[in-house]
């Protein structure tokens, strides 16, 4: 399965910054000068970034992918030194990937003596990380190394737009405080349209997906409580979405990368919807492993039409 990433050149990269906040994944950040691709995990390669910057050193390449393997990442990533490793590090412990978190650090930990700066000071500003000021999430970058605009957006927009920023919701606390009528919410995680979604993000590990068009939710009254309930979910509609050819794509990491144990397609009636679950089959013929796949088609009306395991 081919995959597609951002690839920075760093002599032509000024450090402006202008790519950062249009960064979906957040997966950019200036570190000593330099604009670095700190989680190739959360690279979704749509390359929103690519054509905001002015010296054309962004490119999206097309690779190979094999499953993520941070033992790989990081022993690749000592070589852009200290500050590079350490926004990498918080940028998963901020993605609760504690798994990769332990991973990184162990290996860090085992090849101390190879590599050229303090491990234990990176680890312990690791450690220490959460809840810090903006600017602390690039270490070693000055005021200079960034333009004006690209300061703005950086630390006044953060470092992507906040409408895609990955989030884990949780659950609430008691139903008491909700009104007779209110029903909770199910959502689990964010974003959840496909263009937006990374299909290795760890609330797609070994989850029950839930893929649903787009007008699904506001057809059925009981969409959080019967269907989405214990779900990750994903958006999309075949119709009006665009390049949708990047949707097989993430289908197939989701089924073989992320392992997912089911996939749940819910559907209109409506014809042009038949194209999420074509999409879905395209994405299962690719896919190394097997997946169950469950068809759910929805009346306009919100009635269940059929429902069959396919």
């Amino acid at each position: 399965m081919k995959r597609e990433i951002i690839k920075i050149d760093d002599e032509k990269c000024t450090g402006c910054g202008l790519c950062i906040p249009n960064c979906h994944e957040g997966a950019l950040q200036i570190i000593d000068g330099k604009v670095r691709l700190i989680s190739e995990l959360m690279c979704d390669g749509l390359g929103a970034c690519v054509g905001h910057c002015p010296e054309g050193a962004i490119e999206i390449e097309q690779r190979e992918a094999e499953p993520y393997d941070e033992v790989i990442v990081i022993r690749e990533m000592v070589n852009k030194g200290a500050n590079t490793v350490i926004a990498h590090l918080k940028h998963l412990k901020d993605h609760n990937e504690s798994g990769y978190l332990k991973q990184g650090a162990g290996w860090l930990k085992e090849n101390r003596d190879s590599v050229s700066f303090d491990v234990d000071q990176v680890l312990s500003e690791v450690h220490s990380h959460g809840g810090k000021k903006p600017e602390d999430n690039n270490p070693g970058q000055t005021q200079t190394n960034i333009s004006q605009e690209g300061m703005f957006h950086q630390f006044h927009q953060g470092s992507g737009c906040p409408g895609s920023k990955e989030r884990v919701i949780a659950a609430p606390a008691s139903f008491s405080v909700a009104a007779p009528a209110d029903n909770p919410s199910e959502l689990r995680q964010w974003p959840v349209q496909m263009h937006l979604i990374n299909p290795t993000a760890s609330y797609y590990r070994g989850a029950d997906m839930l893929l649903a068009a787009d007008c699904v939710a506001f057809s059925v009254g009981s969409f959080h409580s019967k269907y989405l309930k214990g779900h990750a979910l994903a958006i999309a509609c075949p119709k009006l979405d665009h390049n949708t050819e990047i949707y097989v794509d993430k289908l197939t990491a989701l089924i073989d990368v992320s392992m997912v144990n089911t996939i749940t397609v819910m559907i209109m009636e409506v014809p042009c919807c038949g194209g999420l679950m074509n999409m879905v089959r395209a994405a299962t013929a690719r896919a190394a492993r097997k997946v169950p796949v469950k068809q759910i088609m929805i009346g306009i009306s919100g009635e269940v039409l059929k429902a069959e395991w396919i």
